[in-house]
């Protein structure tokens, strides 16, 4: 910028100068040529190349003293402009502010293209006529044009949209970042005794941040601005956030707060299951009172082209960071998986996995923890009372899943045993440190859907929606239409046991009674995906409570009917 302006300011001295002569030679010549002068003079303006005009005044022409110190003046003068020129824009750069004209006029060093197809011109840089498509005095200054060039050709970013998130990265891809998120709002209607109120509700509104740094680190951060609770760790806004080191496919190490990797289900995304809420064998999950998840680390990886998956890992057990620890001993989670026909194209097992984990964590009484809470994730009713616990917990996990086409079928198993050793009885003047039998839960979930549209079922993913309602189409799709329409059904229980016991002792005999008590639930689902980021769902469920733990409850069938508005980027 300061080239041209002083450029600009020299070609003005050429234009005085030859005025100047061509002034001179006018008092020289006849009175008949006044126009040649005056056509002379104007060829000199700076939009030409600064070289005089062949209707000027010769070049020989005597000057007078006068008009030599009427232009040394004149060059004077204009050197103070250049210099109070200079110190101005010296002044606005540090102060970080450049005036409006030289921002407009600078090359710019980084620009935005969308990474799915050769990007055009930016659109701050393109031209609108071909006397736009370089400044006014680019054939005067082509040294000038030549280093905004190497300028603007400097390491863009790219951004744009990679058909699932937006994405800003460098252009060689080594660091990105893609926001993500999602919002579910609910509306809950029950029939049965003492259940909650009909109501509309929030259920979730994530937001977050994921990308890379290079090729081996990969990060994520996820809040929920819809978090509430009474407690700390299930009112936590963090949800997520980690850090993944990728040595290769089959050694990556991820630490953080993240899901503990125990079963199929919670390792899908909410926003990617068949209903609106997970089977009830998510209740013996690990961290399942805090969205389970957990400060931790793990190492995992891909054996065999993807044939294998493993997860090693060990995590605090005990919630959200804002928790704390409760004894010294971390929670081992273990799972493996395999995909034994993954390889062989157009099998009909192709698509066929199945696998298992095992969890164990220690429990420290005297720091009141408890079996997990019993309460269905429908928020219906609570099936089974909750217990003082110390000692071992051990959970385990058999799970399969089977797609194929439209076609999706997926099963678990869970059991899970809660040590009570020296917990005593709860009656007072019971022994206290009494050893008590083991509290045991078993629960299943097995699961079908079905696409009525056509699209294929993926194992952790949303449908290419073929003909979208409305909005923008999913990359290969066939025009509008209605949707994608799936149905699904679902049958989850689960059973809990606390077996009772008599203290035969001669001062204080005391019976610790028996709790054994059995649940199921049968759901019917409609999922209607509007396109591909946008979806409604429908459940209705019956929850069947054959063997009620609290008192005055009865044996009956709850009706409970869901609705869901999912909306994701």
């Amino acid at each position: 910028m300061r080239l041209i302006k002083a450029s600009s300011l020299l070609l003005t001295i050429a234009f005085a100068a030859s005025s100047a002569r061509a002034q001179n030679n006018y008092d020289h010549k006849s009175p008949d040529e006044p126009a040649k002068a005056t056509a002379a003079a104007v060829s000199t303006a700076p939009t030409a190349a600064p070289a005089p005009a062949s209707g000027a005044a010769s070049a020989n022409a005597p000057a007078s003293k006068a008009e030599v110190e009427e232009l040394r003046r004149e060059v004077a003068e204009l050197k103070a402009t250049i210099q109070r020129l200079l110190e101005a824009e010296a002044h606005n750069s540090s102060s970080g502010a450049a005036p409006a004209a030289a921002k407009a006029e600078e090359p710019t060093s980084a620009h935005l293209m969308n990474a799915a197809a050769a990007a055009p011109a930016p659109p701050a840089l393109a031209a609108s006529s071909p006397a736009e498509s370089q400044p006014e005095d680019a054939d005067l200054f082509p040294f000038v044009q030549a280093a905004g060039a190497q300028k603007a050709a400097g390491t863009p970013v790219t951004a744009g949209w990679n058909g699932e998130h937006f994405f800003i990265k460098s252009a060689d891809g080594q660091f990105q970042i893609q926001p993500y998120g999602y919002v579910q709002t609910d509306f809950r209607s029950y029939d049965g005794d003492g259940t909650p109120a009909n109501s509309f509700a929030v259920r979730r509104a994530r937001f977050g941040f994921q990308g890379n740094y290079g090729s081996h680190f990969q990060y994520a951060i996820l809040t929920d601005a819809a978090s509430a609770g009474t407690t700390p760790a299930n009112s936590a806004i963090v949800r997520d956030v980690y850090l993944n080191g990728k040595v290769n496919d089959w050694f990556q190490i991820q630490a953080g707060q993240f899901k503990e990797p125990f079963a199929q289900e919670v390792t899908a995304g909410v926003t990617n299951i068949d209903f609106a809420d997970r089977g009830l064998q998510s209740l013996l999950y690990p961290s399942a009172a805090s969205a389970f998840r957990s400060p931790g680390a793990v190492i995992h990886g891909d054996l065999f082209g993807g044939d294998f998956q493993y997860w090693a890992g060990i995590f605090a057990g005990h919630g959200y960071a804002t928790s704390t620890n409760t004894t010294s001993v971390p929670e081992t989670v273990g799972r493996v998986r395999f995909y034994p026909w993954r390889k062989r194209k157009g099998s009909f097992l192709q698509e066929f996995a199945f696998g298992g984990s095992m969890a164990y964590s220690y429990a420290r009484g005297l720091s009141a923890e408890q079996t997990p809470s019993m309460t269905q994730p429908d928020a219906a009713y609570t099936f089974f009372p909750q217990f003082r616990i110390n000692g071992n917990v051990w959970r385990y996990n058999g799970e399969f899943t089977f797609l194929h086409g439209p076609w999706g079928f997926r099963d678990e198993y869970v059991q899970a045993f809660f040590d009570r050793t020296g917990v005593g009885t709860l009656q007072f003047g019971g022994l206290g440190f009494g050893n008590l039998p083991t509290v045991r839960f078993k629960a299943w979930d097995s699961a079908a859907s079905y696409l009525l549209t056509g699209e294929k079922r993926p194992e952790n993913g949303t449908p290419r929606v073929k003909h979208p309602l409305f909005g923008p189409e999913t990359p290969g799709g066939g025009g509008k239409g209605w949707g994608a329409f799936e149905l699904a059904f679902r049958y989850t229980g689960i059973q809990g046991n606390e077996p009772g016991i008599f203290f035969n002792n001669v001062l204080t005999p005391e019976l610790v009674p028996t709790f054994n008590q059995h649940t199921d639930e049968f759901t019917v689902g409609i999922n209607w995906y509007l396109n591909y980021w946008i979806r409604y769902q429908t459940n209705v469920s019956i929850d069947r409570l054959k063997q009620p733990s609290t008192i005055g409850a009865v044996p009956q069938n709850y009706l409970v009917f869901e609705q869901r508005i999912q909306f994701r980027f």
